[in-house]
């Protein structure tokens, strides 16, 4: 980490970071309020978080990422604008959503670009796993909405197969299809990127029956 990120651990941390505990939590008493939830995995630096949380205050934004600059760059954003409704967590997203997040707490669980472990030998360390996406639809609420996207074609497919095969989740584009981007997913970094690659970029819009 730089200075300035870590800078912001000791000076952002206690206002912003939630330690994992493993035991099931309250997000209201979290957020200090009650409001629907949306959850990032995997957030990287956090400007796509940042600016969610920033534009939609009626939400509140909870971050996953193991990744301590990028959390660090968060939590200065966050800092800097004065946020209320964005909390962090620096551990491994799977536990933090077996043991503290409880059944039905999240409106919308946000899983954008996710290492796609491109070489076949590494498909099995992929998150977009069929365990992983019962286990993400038994956390939110009826009508929540699971959106997943990469840039990578055959982890897109994967993804598709993995969710479609879910008997919680209905995909809003229909059985088998792709979602157009939604208006509220503004374009990150990895996206960028992907598309100067050449890469197509899909999206997966599935909601919780």
């Amino acid at each position: 980490m730089t200075p300035a990120q870590q800078r912001a651990f000791d000076a952002h941390w206690t206002r912003y970071g939630l330690e994992f505990s493993g035991k099931p939590r309250n997000l209201a008493q979290a957020f200090g309020r009650s409001a629907p939830v949306v959850l990032e995995i995997g957030f990287g630096n956090g400007e796509q978080l940042h600016v969610a949380a920033r534009d939609d205050p009626a939400r509140d934004f909870l971050g996953i990422e193991v990744h301590g600059p990028g959390v660090g760059r968060l939590l200065n954003a966050a800092a800097a604008d004065g946020l209320a409704n964005l909390r962090v967590m620096r551990h491994d997203a799977v536990e933090v959503l077996r043991d503290e997040i409880t059944a039905g707490a999240l409106a919308q669980v946000r899983v954008w670009f996710p290492d796609p472990w491109h070489k076949t030998r590494h498909h099995k360390r992929r998150l977009i796993q069929p365990g992983f996406v019962a286990l993400v639809a038994s956390r939110l609420a009826p009508g929540g909405v699971l959106h997943l996207a990469t840039d990578w074609q055959d982890y897109a497919t994967h993804m598709l197969a993995v969710l479609d095969a879910c008997p919680a989740l209905r995909n809003t584009a229909g059985p088998g299809q792709y979602a157009p981007c939604p208006p509220w997913r503004s374009e990150t970094r990895f996206e960028r990127r992907g598309r100067k690659l050449g890469h197509g970029v899909w999206d997966l819009v599935h909601v919780r029956e």
